[in-house]
């Protein structure tokens, strides 16, 4: 008896030592997809952030330590864009993996009018349709937890928010673009109010911790489209001071550069912030190192009012040059990337889709390849030097915005960067390599690459069904000048 005993003790310690052995660890956590976080800032230009990512980007004036860090741990894209302009459709490319031109939704929703404009915009589609599979949809057939935490504006409560898109939980997205105020009372209708004084994207960073901890035990997708920094510019009073006094000494010193918004610096300094609190979170967790994070911009920084600045790259939100559509892009992958890596492959929004597919092991594509434009960045994440497998990426916004841009079609094909404008059908050329800030147009002594990349920007167009701009009988050029003359801004 003791000897079966003592036999059946020997068959337990070595089942205990096996069973917690680090193989076997390994393959239990492999069948777990990772976690997912996908970080979309509001109005986050190029320049928004400390850390430089490439070709003269970085801030002198913000702060971002937390974000640097993370960016130092995976992969940084010096040549990362927005989908659109603007940012209902970028919104709806990262959902879908698909180009705004094909979808339909080629403004912010519901758009600028400009009855008196040369042009009228098409009819364009003002909400995200059913039909289409999101990202939250495909991941959620996984097995994934869903929440879609802040902005949405793509569509209202009939045409279906956060949770009629595959999402399990919706806090804090509607119809609209921008939070009645950055401090509780928020006065959002999906956001249970905070106490007052509560900072929103205070607010945010504390719910997505708190959906971490619920889901801790299985995989899940976090889709956090802060508010910020979209106006209104509002931030907590001590950092606004603080920032006030490091401008101060920065224009001493003759080190300040053309950032100098103490608000919108504070307001940069919470978000931040809150990337921290998520990464804090999730290594309290201890499942950092099973969780991917993803962080990008939505459009170009909103240079109205000196709010921010987007040097080297020429204008801003709302145009049809870099300043309007280059973003920053990280993207943290444990096991996959290696640490510190910078990739200057030309990648956009709609590629982020087929990314996160594949990082969460679906082989599928839920919309059937036909309709798919994004492609998975997984192989520039394993090696900077690898190449996608395409010509070009693309832009069409047949619309007007305050910001500058006239309605517009663009191709960028490697260096290459090429802008139809449908008001008078004028072509602009540039090499970005050679001319980051888009200052010489080289249509004409370049008519041999003007030609080709307008051949090959209306092939696009007519491949995805994008929606040209028709002419307004009841155009005013008189009435046009004086209320089209791109000062003011809009959402």
């Amino acid at each position: 008896m003791h000897s079966r005993f003592f036999t059946l003790l020997v068959h337990a310690v070595f089942a205990i030592m096996f069973l917690a052995s680090p193989m076997v660890i390994a393959v239990a956590a492999a069948d777990r997809p990772p976690n997912i976080i996908m970080v979309l800032v509001d109005d986050y230009g190029w320049t928004d952030l400390s850390y430089s990512a490439g070709q003269g980007g970085g801030s002198k004036l913000y702060e971002t330590p937390n974000i640097d860090k993370l960016a130092a741990r995976g992969v940084r894209f010096s040549n990362a864009y927005s989908a659109c302009t603007v940012c209902s459709p970028t919104r709806a490319s990262l959902l879908t993996g698909k180009y705004p031109a094909r979808l339909h939704i080629t403004d912010w929703i519901a758009g600028h009018n400009r009855p008196n404009a040369k042009l009228l915009p098409p009819d364009w589609t003002k909400y995200l349709p059913h039909d289409e599979t999101t990202i939250a949809e495909a991941l959620k057939a996984k097995g994934y937890a869903t929440v879609s935490i802040g902005k949405w504006h793509l569509g209202n409560a009939k045409e279906g928010y956060p949770d009629a898109h595959g999402f399990d939980v919706n806090i804090g997205g509607y119809e609209r673009g921008q939070p009645p105020s950055y401090t509780a009372p928020y006065k959002i209708p999906t956001l249970k109010e905070g106490p007052t004084g509560e900072y929103l994207t205070d607010r945010e960073a504390s719910e997505a911790c708190h959906f971490m901890t619920v889901n801790k035990d299985k995989p899940f997708f976090i889709y956090l489209p802060h508010y910020a920094v979209h106006t209104p510019i509002q931030a907590k009073k001590e950092k606004i001071a603080r920032y006030q006094h490091k401008i101060t000494e920065m224009k001493e010193a003759g080190t300040l550069g053309d950032q100098h918004h103490a608000v919108y610096a504070a307001m940069i300094e919470s978000l931040d912030e809150a990337m921290g609190a998520m990464v804090a979170k999730l290594e309290e967790l201890k499942l950092m190192d099973n969780t991917i994070i993803l962080f990008t911009g939505d459009n170009g920084g909103h240079i109205g009012s000196n709010i921010t600045d987007n040097k080297p790259a020429r204008a801003g939100k709302g145009s049809a040059y870099d300043g309007g559509t280059r973003v920053p892009l990280c993207i943290y992958a444990p096991g996959i990337s290696k640490a510190g890596t910078l990739c200057e492959e030309p990648v956009i929004t709609s590629d982020l889709f087929a990314t996160m597919l594949e990082l969460a092991g679906v082989k599928e594509d839920p919309r059937g390849s036909a309709s798919a434009d994004g492609l998975s960045l997984v192989p520039l994440l394993k090696s900077p030097e690898n190449k996608l497998d395409r010509a070009a990426i693309y832009w069409h916004y047949p619309h007007y915005h305050p910001g500058g841009a006239t309605p517009y079609s663009a191709i960028r094909a490697r260096n290459w960067k090429l802008i139809h404008f449908y008001e008078d059908d004028r072509v602009e050329l540039y090499n970005l390599k050679d001319d980051v800030g888009e200052k010489k147009d080289l249509a004409a002594s370049s008519s041999k690459m003007k030609d080709a990349l307008l051949a090959q920007l209306s092939q696009w167009r007519t491949s995805v069904g994008a929606q040209p701009p028709v002419k307004n009988p009841n155009f005013d050029e008189a009435k046009e000048k004086v209320k089209g003359n791109g000062k003011k801004n809009a959402k």
